[in-house]
């Protein structure tokens, strides 16, 4: 991946994680600063960065397919009745400065821009912490305030008539192996029955690393999964599931999603533990 201003996250001195701000890429591909690779303590890498599957999926970011009609997901757009459909509609994160930068995180200033007008102001906040010997936590907060005079409504998809396609949100694409990961929660296992669930945390695990997202607020919590594993291994938390989110002017959506990156196949008992140690109350 080519890009300006890549800073290594690091956890005890052991780099686990490059951030590019400005990624070059094509509009269609909605820009925006991302982390890849992304890796586990022993060094295997968990995330891919513009595969053949979808050139849109940029490691571990926050990606969203419809604030007011436009497109900040990349790729095309699904639209009621036509089904996805190339539009020129696309919009960029730009980087606008960090207020802090540090080896094991940083606080980001971000402004989303379409069609020429700044429509949200981020602040992102992102640290990398040691958890054991052979796990470390990624902690990502994201805060979008509406800068317009009006209001603005987030969307999906599943918003705009596909049943269960509700990304948008925080979005980490995984590592693609010769088979399909294991996706679990405490109270399910497999896409079907986890897909769309709203539960403290869900696992995917590979051949040889686990990831494992838990909503860190009571209202990230009441969001519920996006989770591929079979077409290609992601996972998301979903902003706008049955309807539209709105953001009045002036007003902040803030979400926090704490990962526990880790060497090995993790079951429930192993990822309940190391979402308590890796999740402050």
């Amino acid at each position: 991946m080519t890009g300006h201003d890549s800073l290594v996250l690091r956890v005890a001195g052991r780099p686990v994680g490059r951030y590019v701000t400005r990624p070059e890429l094509p509009a269609r591909l909605s820009p925006r600063p991302c982390l890849h690779p992304v890796t586990t303590l022993a060094g295997t890498v968990v995330t891919e960065f513009g595969p053949a599957d979808h050139l849109h999926h940029l490691g571990v970011g926050v990606a969203v397919p419809d604030v007011e009609g436009h497109n900040f997901w990349g790729g095309r757009t699904y639209v009621r009745d036509r089904g996805p459909t190339e539009l020129d509609n696309h919009g960029a994160q730009r980087h606008t400065a960090f207020q802090l930068r540090d080896p094991d995180g940083f606080v980001e200033e971000l402004r989303w821009v379409a069609a020429g007008t700044e429509l949200l102001r981020e602040r992102r906040t992102v640290a990398a912490t040691g958890i054991t010997a052979t796990a470390w936590a990624l902690d990502f907060t994201f805060s979008l305030t509406n800068v317009t005079p009006g209001p603005l409504t987030i969307g999906s998809p599943a918003t705009n008539g596909r049943p269960g396609a509700a990304y948008g949100g925080f979005f980490w694409r995984a590592r693609k192996e010769a088979t399909a990961p294991r996706v679990f929660t405490a109270d399910g296992e497999g896409e079907p029955e986890v897909h769309g669930s709203r539960a403290d945390w869900l696992a995917l695990s590979g051949d040889t690393w686990s990831l494992v997202f838990a909503g860190a607020t009571e209202r990230t919590r009441r969001d519920p999964w996006f989770v591929r594993t079979e077409e290609y291994p992601g996972v998301g938390s979903s902003l706008a599931s049955d309807e539209r989110t709105p953001i009045a002017p002036g007003d902040t959506l803030v979400r926090r999603i704490v990962t526990v990156v880790a060497d090995g196949r993790l079951g429930p008992d192993d990822a309940t533990a190391l979402v308590r140690k890796a999740v402050s109350p």
